[in-house]
């Protein structure tokens, strides 16, 4: 049913060029998603040209064999400063509420290899949450926030989260991910109370 979908987003920004980098963490945690659901990206057709994403469906089972919710996870193809736009979309032809919806992004106010789990609240600079605040017409959705850390010394925010990222921040990410993808399926299964009890660490 409609009403039992939920819509996540790993933000980011498409290219060769942007592969690997600080400001890409969300498509890596959706990618991690399709992995462990054996989904497949393509790209959105029905509204491709609004959407503009590339996104997969999925089913989490509840406790009832019978009973599962549709999660439709979606990397946007806009370029991180208009993800709103597919926010917008994907919320409208899916008819998902905004608050199940779920955004995924780097965090520069977090530590490397930190994450928390909240909803709502401002963009704190995050072009990305701003554009998809302003399209949702709400800041109450659901945020997992990655943390990369600030950078040291004279290099600017912008270039530090476009940058590629170090060897031991890569070495260190496949299991990052498994976790933020475990937060995922715990914020639509058990809520949010529960969710950040578990990893609000």
């Amino acid at each position: 049913m409609a009403s039992q979908a939920w819509l996540v987003l790993g933000l980011g920004n498409p290219g060769d060029g942007y592969e690997l980098t600080r400001h890409n963490i969300g498509f890596l945690a959706a990618d991690q998603l399709a992995q462990r659901m054996q989904g497949r990206f393509t790209l959105h057709k029905p509204t491709a040209r609004q959407s503009k994403s590339l996104l997969f469906e999925a089913q989490l089972r509840l406790s009832h064999p019978s009973e599962a919710i549709r999660l439709v996870v979606a990397k946007p193809q806009t370029y991180m400063n208009n993800s709103g736009q597919t926010a917008a979309a994907l919320s409208h032809y899916y008819t998902i509420p905004t608050d199940r919806v779920i955004v995924i992004h780097d965090e520069l106010d977090l530590p490397w290899g930190n994450f928390r789990v909240k909803i709502g609240g401002g963009d704190n600079g995050h072009n990305g949450l701003r554009s998809i605040r302003a399209s949702l017409k709400s800041g109450e959705f659901y945020r997992i926030r990655v943390g990369i850390g600030r950078p040291t010394g004279r290099i600017e925010p912008i270039d530090y989260v476009l940058a590629k990222m170090s060897k031991a921040e890569r070495n260190a990410m496949p299991s990052l991910l498994v976790d933020v993808a475990d937060a995922v399926e715990s914020l639509i299964l058990n809520g949010l109370e529960r969710t950040q009890s578990a990893f609000n660490s």
